[in-house]
């Protein structure tokens, strides 16, 4: 699995543990993919590193001297770990096709309408035509070992992106050059700023009806708040394009015609006789791409304003792009390319720009945020510094700015991973069904909240331990997928991102475990909290045995006005100064477990803060017991509040043309839809709108009704709103009808 192993080994950011996580299933099917090239009807070329023993003998690659561990594993300086990321249907999977072919990792195109790309395998995505699940590919390309990685784009998968970008050196954000920035590319944006991932953006879809480059660049600007940097200029735009200009060398690149592959294009450098409006052009955009590289790059305004301020035209290009690659890692800027993936043409640029502008793993830095300065011996209140620390031992430290509960810290990654095998090996010896391995936990990901759910039934009791099984083993590989069991009817809750992702997992559990399961009517997953102060006082007095159990407790319950999905629970004076810690952890248990289910519709509470005013509990009794009183009297609160519903607002963009705006307007005003404004873009109107997610369950096919087909639309959870009274009475009728 060299894909693997390369992060594994060479990257500073990731440890095996990380790497686990990512969509192993995927990664395991495409490399059966691999070694069964001919049954699948792919020609594939072999795998980066894998060479004949006769060429191995002679030590001759192509017309390369190489030895054996360079082609294996080749220097830290040549690899590149990126993804590729975007707005779904702006093609990104189309250009990680084209990647392969260039690169020579398949020796035939595939197309996503036709169902036969690499990364797109999983049988719903080739039904669909979008990515699910992420998938790994690694190749080289001049010298270079790229492990590339495309992403879904579609919102219900935002987790995959995520926990992708987070292992990943650079990225690639492809655009549609006829759209320019979309909702989802905001998303993956921010997701890839959190990580602080250097990217380029290579604005694809040049050839198609509306394509405009100057709009796409702007809206990077205006919507991204990034500084674009074009490294190209398009020759032609929509069905007129015909290739680019390289802005850095003053060349332009022209694409045969005639070529079915896109291999075949020319490389010429403009002149004044043959080309000179388009030299002017480009001499233009290349001096301000070396002012506006300079103003972000010390070093490069010194050279510049030394030795060429005169004449810009001297400055050798490789000097600008070392000087782009340095501000592309310090984020300051990202580098444009344009091109049409679908087309062939403008992919093999892309790929010496992955190689001359996105970072190596030794050029990430991945300073420990767990850095220890100093580690001290506790005895009571007083403190022994010393030089280190054995197994078994409990100690304290100094110096942790960055760390929570529940973080793993050690001494270097190999060492982690040193010890996660291991642990590995002893779990084996044992036969252990928890390993000594799972407990080497390293941070995670952030992990959005469902919001939907529905039931899912085996097709007998007697399937249900099989249907357990394919569940857990779904969450393992997706964990925003979430299970729990009904306490009132004991039937299994499936709870997702959306339509698409419980369809999705449904359609999983049939083809991959072969299970016929049910599912109930889809739900939106509301939220509960409370409009006043309320009181309550509860005693629990039971006597087990010879033992007696007394607990009484005085509670308040409070609206907050800031969101809080737990409860923020305080103490009275008097109750804190005795409370041991085990009872502040009973308390703490009992009063989560209570906002779990609220007392309208049993959907979680939040956007609560308690204060405990009163604990009195009897000697001997346990905490199980302080919990249950606990719980029992929020309960008891909640009951008497002012109660509310919250339901889960989206963030909704609608692409419509002019002829169908009115209709679609219309329809949201009918779904309670808040529009916030209604932009221009191109030729078509783009409605960017709140909605209620009741509101828009089904919504694709009634959009298609509207427009005929023509209209596209995302969505993004934006946040949770309290209903209206005469919507909040109207849904609880319907519950209680239904129950």
């Amino acid at each position: 699995m060299s894909n693997l192993r390369i992060f594994a080994m060479n990257h500073k950011k990731i440890s095996s543990l990380h790497i686990n996580n990512m969509c192993s299933s995927k990664i395991r099917a495409s490399l059966k993919r691999l070694r069964l090239h001919v049954l699948l009807g792919r020609n594939y070329s072999s795998l980066p590193g894998i060479v004949s023993l006769e060429l191995l003998r002679e030590g001759l690659i192509g017309n390369d001297i190489k030895s054996l561990h360079s082609i294996i594993n080749p220097p830290i300086a040549k690899i590149r770990n990126i993804g590729i990321m975007a707005h779904i249907d702006a093609g990104k999977t189309t250009t990680t096709e084209r990647i392969l072919y260039y690169s020579g990792y398949t020796r035939s195109l595939g197309d996503v309408d036709d169902g036969d790309t690499v990364t797109d395998f999983m049988t719903q995505e080739r039904e669909r035509g979008i990515t699910i699940q992420s998938a790994a590919v690694t190749f080289d390309w001049k010298g270079y070992r790229i492990n590339l990685i495309d992403t879904p784009g579609h919102v219900d998968f935002t987790l995959e992106v995520e926990r992708c970008l987070r292992v990943l050196d650079g990225a690639v954000a492809v655009f549609d050059a006829s759209a320019g920035v979309e909702a989802q590319t905001l998303t993956v944006w921010r997701q890839a700023d959190k990580h602080k991932i250097p990217r380029i953006c290579f604005l694809n879809k040049m050839d198609k009806i509306g394509a405009s480059f100057n709009y796409a660049v702007e809206s990077i600007r205006e919507k991204l708040k990034a500084k674009p940097l074009l490294l190209q200029l398009p020759i032609g735009e929509g069905k007129t394009f015909k290739g680019v200009v390289d802005v850095v060398s003053k060349e332009k690149l022209l694409w045969n015609p005639n070529s079915d592959d896109g291999k075949d294009f020319e490389r010429k450098p403009l002149l004044e006789m043959s080309d000179p409006e388009l030299l002017k052009e480009i001499t233009e955009a290349r001096n301000a791409l070396i002012e506006q590289v300079a103003d972000l790059d010390d070093e490069f305004a010194d050279l510049v304003l030394g030795e060429f301020s005169e004449n810009f035209d001297l400055l050798p290009a490789e000097k600008l792009q070392t000087a782009v690659h340095r501000v592309t890692l310090a984020q300051t800027a990202v580098p444009v390319l344009c091109g049409s993936a679908l087309k062939n043409k403008g992919v093999q640029p892309l790929l010496d720009a992955i190689t001359m502008y996105l970072p190596s793993p030794e050029e990430r830095n991945y300073e420990f945020l767990e850095r220890i300065s100093r580690l001290l011996l506790p005895f009571a209140d007083q403190h022994v510094e010393i030089p280190s620390l054995t197994a078994g031992n409990i100690a304290l430290t100094v110096g942790l700015k960055h760390t929570a509960t529940g973080d793993t810290i050690v001494s270097s990654k190999s060492s982690a991973l040193a010890a996660c095998r291991r642990a590995e090996r002893e779990g084996e010896k044992k036969h252990r069904q928890n390993s000594e391995a799972e407990r080497l936990l390293l941070a995670g990901v952030e992990i959005p909240e469902p919001v939907f759910f529905c039931t899912i039934e085996p097709p007998s009791m007697a399937k249900q331990p099989d249907l357990d099984h394919a569940l857990k083993c779904l969450q393992r590989e997706d964990p925003s997928l979430k299970v729990k069991l009904d306490p009132d009817s004991g039937q299994t809750i499936l709870c997702g991102m959306g339509e698409l992702h419980i369809e999705i997992i449904h359609d999983r559990i049939k083809r991959e475990y072969g299970l016929e399961t049910y599912l109930g009517p889809l739900q939106v997953a509301y939220r509960e909290t409370i409009l006043n102060s309320v009181r309550a006082t509860d005693t629990l007095d039971r006597t087990l045995g010879d033992r007696r159990h007394l607990v009484t407790v005085e509670l308040e319950a409070k609206s907050l006005e800031t969101s809080s999905l737990l409860p923020v629970i305080e103490y009275a004076a008097s109750v804190a100064e005795d409370l041991s810690r085990a009872s502040r952890e009973a308390i703490e248990n009992g009063l989560h477990s209570a906002c779990l289910q609220g007392p309208l519709l049993g959907f979680p509470i939040q956007d609560v803060a308690i204060t405990l005013h009163s604990l009195v509990i009897h000697p001997g009794t346990s905490t199980t017991m302080i919990s249950a009183c606990v719980s029992r009297c929020l309960q008891k609160a909640l009951k008497k509040a002012d109660k509310q519903i919250l339901e889960p607002l989206m963030n909704l963009e609608v692409t419509v043309t002019r002829d169908y705006l009115s209709p679609v307007l219309a329809d949201l005003a009918q779904r309670r839809g808040n529009i916030q404004e209604i932009q221009t873009r191109q030729d078509n109107k783009v409605i960017i709108a709140f909605v209620p997610l009741a509101e828009i369950m089904g919504y694709s096919t009634v959009l298609r009704t509207l427009t005929s087909g023509s209209a596209t639309f995302a969505l993004e959870l934006s946040n949770y709103q309290a209903m209206n009274p005469q919507d909040q009475s109207t849904l609880l009728s319907q519950r209680s009808g239904l129950s």
